[in-house]
């Protein structure tokens, strides 16, 4: 390829996609131009770019990692800047779905940009072929589809569709940065209609909607049967039609029918209920407008959720689902298809119509069910793709099913007959090929799965919390596995054994173990402590259970913090409390860009006790004395804690000193593991162990700076009184307490006053009140 990086995109349309893929583009740290036509009339030519990303700053979450990123981007118009393109290596097509402006808009491209760029298309409707007809050769040579999923952040899918004539060193390039830079899961896709997530998606959705309608089902049991038993969203169906538009799925539809085969089965089984048209007219269009499906209705008694009845167009409040069916079936799919009424029967309807429709679509839109599965899971958020799904409920079941009631069985069903599609062979993950033949599932280079290792390997400890496992070359991988990874004495003891295995023990070649990875493939690293376990002890008024825990935590994490090896924390998702802690004593951090990192333990009427507070402590006086920041360290320390501030990405945790500038951000999700890995064995030659921090108290001086921070706070933000309890023990803590030293102090001092004010605060009744709120509700107690 004639460009050796990127250095500058453009992106021409500034509508829902185009501005948010602007905004998004710069979490690759590259510079944006954005262009769009000028309103007439406009004072401000470039208004609808500014005002789009002006629309992004604001949204949370923002598809901006760093409210800073918003500076790379340069905003123009299609009349006065086009000449800036010329400049530019990629330029992203995302204007309205119409071939000839879109053809119109290439051939100005064309003569502009310069040799070796790239063009794409965000088309989810319009065949490559289509968008190059009538295109210069090296256009067609150097044009192909990404198409990004809605919203960028939360959906990690870009289907990426090339044709014959594509470059395949573009194809290359552009791959790597989308996977490397943006951290896409990118699906190789053919170039058919819809691509492979939207066509099999709308089918889907469509699916539920007949089966609704025909069988007499209410909205809120159609979406309760297809959405979480199957795997897939809680949105489901209907509700995520609310999400994308009801106005936008008609013309979906047409679009994606207007390019599919006249025998396609979508084609057949599309339907516009005169209800859906009477919705869209009068404004009931989704959660963009007055409602949908579902909607919010102002009562006396506040707002209440209401779901539409399809039969009569009236709205009723929408009641929690308890269907007998669903809940005797639980987790089993073939029970619940299986079972002989409406729930049964439409589930068995929804689902053996989608999976077949899978079936008969390989090797037409992709070439393998590999790419088909993951486009599914990272663009619809399913937890399981179709052909998943199918294993799950078993092949020959399946084709049994469609036997008896005279339905036909897609070729590609029927080559897996007595087979599934997936297998674990000799320790490989093998998938079934269109030749019913089987072969090992690809791993890209850099890419480390936690998984592949733990089918081939037992575990060199383990306990019901933790286990260790030898990820090669010398490193091993702490892997917790709790519910929401909470911590508890279990993880404390497998830390302690880590350490001490790591420490003393000789890996099965004889060599030395270099160094530890803490990281799991969970949703979330660790949403923290146990509550149960703290409530517990309340309960029993055993506060020297309490203590003990309190200890075992400190003295596990210190362990860690001062290992003879590197430990680097790999967080992905969640990792608050006790779960930041993990990352805040470890040697180094490689995190997930997607990592929400934060001491919320003030949430819920307590402070930090495991050295959270003391490591802030360190890290803001680092920051004084390296970067000149003129913030005292205990109050940055002390608003960071107090107002339990959470990180919405890696970027903005170092901001909040969770993370340091050193630490490494991985944008791709499945190279988090190889990523850390690696920073292990850097970190490993030549490795030093820190020593420990002098910290400072400030003692009754201190404390008078922090109230007047408090009465900041408080005009800030509503703290409520126990807010308000919370924040002045962990003054104490940061500063010092009555009786406390004043001037330098280790920080095992600090530790210890974390302790004594935890345990003081944890015998309170608004503290209990707090963490049985939590743990019923998942809700903040403002007490």
């Amino acid at each position: 390829m004639a460009n050796a990086s990127i250095q500058k995109i453009a992106v021409i349309g500034s509508g829902v996609m185009g501005g948010q893929i602007a905004a998004y583009l710069t979490n690759a740290g590259v510079n944006v131009l954005l262009l769009d036509i000028v309103p007439e009339g406009a004072t401000d030519r470039n208004v609808l770019a500014k005002s789009s990303i002006e629309k992004w700053s604001k949204a949370d979450p923002s598809p901006f990692m760093h409210e800073k990123n918003v500076d790379l981007i340069t905003f123009g118009n299609l009349d006065d800047d086009f000449g800036k393109l010329k400049d530019v290596d990629w330029i992203i097509e995302v204007i309205i779905e119409k071939l000839q402006l879109k053809s119109d808009l290439y051939k100005r491209i064309d003569a502009i940009r310069k040799p070796g760029s790239v063009v794409s298309s965000n088309t989810s409707t319009i065949p490559l072929a289509k968008l190059i007809e009538g295109q210069s050769d090296q256009f067609a040579r150097d044009m192909m589809i990404t198409h990004f999923f809605n919203p960028l952040r939360n959906m990690r899918l870009l289907e990426l569709v090339t044709g014959p004539k594509t470059r395949k060193d573009a194809v290359e390039f552009i791959s790597d940065f989308c996977d490397r830079r943006l951290g896409k899961g990118v699906v190789p896709c053919k170039d058919t209609p819809g691509f492979i997530a939207n066509r099999l998606g709308m089918f889907f959705m469509q699916s539920a909607i007949n089966a609704t309608l025909d069988i007499g089902i209410s909205v809120t049991d159609a979406d309760a049967i297809c959405g979480k038993p199957m795997g897939i969203p809680g949105t489901a169906a209907f509700g995520l039609i609310d999400l994308i538009g009801l106005d936008l799925f008609p013309l979906i539809a047409k679009s994606l029918m207007s390019t599919l085969p006249a025998d396609d089965v979508f084609s057949q089984t599309y339907r516009e209920p005169p209800l859906f048209q009477k919705m869209i007219g009068e404004g009931y269009t989704g959660r963009k407008g007055k409602g949908g499906f579902y909607r919010m209705n102002k009562t006396a008694e506040g707002k209440v959720k209401e779901a539409i009845n399809l039969q009569t167009g009236e709205y009723s409040p929408s009641r929690k689902v308890k269907l007998p069916t669903l809940e005797a079936a639980g987790k089993n799919l073939r029970t619940l298809c299986d079972t002989k009424d409406d729930v049964g029967n439409f589930a068995w309807r929804v689902l053996s119509q989608t999976l077949c429709y899978s079936a008969a679509l390989v090797p037409q839109i992709a070439d393998d069910i590999v790419a088909v599965d993951a486009a599914m899971r990272l663009g619809y958020n399913w937890q399981y793709g179709p052909f998943q799904l199918i294993d799950r409920v078993g092949v020959d079941w399946l084709i049994v099913r469609l036997m008896a009631e005279g339905s036909p069985i897609p070729e590609f069903l029927q080559k897996a007959r007595g087979k599934s599609f997936y297998r674990e062979n000799e320790g490989q993950a093998e998938y079934l090929t269109v030749k019913g033949e089987y072969a090992p599932i690809p791993r890209a280079e850099g890419v480390l799965v936690l998984s592949d290792i733990k089918r081939v390997s037992a575990p060199i400890i383990k306990n019901d919390a933790a286990s260790l496992w030898d990820i090669g070359d010398g490193v091993v991988c702490l892997e917790f596995h709790t519910k929401m990874n909470a911590i508890g004495t279990d993880t404390f003891s497998m830390i302690k054994r880590t350490i001490s295995t790591i420490g003393s023990d000789m890996r099965r070649d004889g060599g030395k173990w270099l160094g530890l990875v803490i990281y799991n493939e969970a949703d979330n690293f660790s949403a923290g402590a146990d509550l149960n376990v703290f409530l517990s002890a309340v309960k029993a008024s055993s506060w020297d259970s309490i203590e003990d825990l309190l200890k075992l935590g400190g003295e596990s994490y210190r362990a860690l913090r001062f290992a003879p090896f590197p430990t680097v924390a790999a967080p992905a998702g969640l990792a608050l409390g006790g779960g930041c802690e993990v990352v805040l004593h470890s040697s180094a951090v490689q995190a997930y860009a997607e990592t929400y990192i934060g001491l919320v333990e003030v949430g819920v009427g307590l402070v930090p006790a495991w050295g959270g507070c003391a490591q802030m402590l360190a890290r803001a006086n680092v920051a004084r004395q390296q970067f000149g920041s003129q913030v005292p360290p205990a109050n940055q320390a002390f608003e960071t804690i107090g107002m339990t501030k959470k990180s919405k990405s890696a970027k903005e945790a170092i901001d909040l000193q969770y993370l340091r500038p050193t630490d490494g951000i991985s944008m791709n999700r499945d190279r988090l593991l190889y990523d850390a890995k690696q920073r292990v064995i850097d970190l490993a030659k030549g490795y030093t162990p820190p020593e420990p921090k002098q910290l400072a108290w400030s003692g009754a001086v201190g404390i008078a700076a922090l109230e007047l921070a408090l009465e900041g706070m408080k005009q800030m933000s509503k703290l409520s009184p126990h807010d308000l309890t919370a924040c002045r023990a962990l003054e104490t803590v940061l500063c010092g307490g009555e009786g406390d030293p004043v001037g330098f102090i280790s920080e095992e001092k600090v530790m210890e006053a974390e302790r004594r004010e935890f345990m003081r605060l944890i015998k309170t009744p608004e503290t209990i009140a707090r963490i049985e709120s939590m743990l019923s509700t998942g809700k903040r107690l403002n007490n």
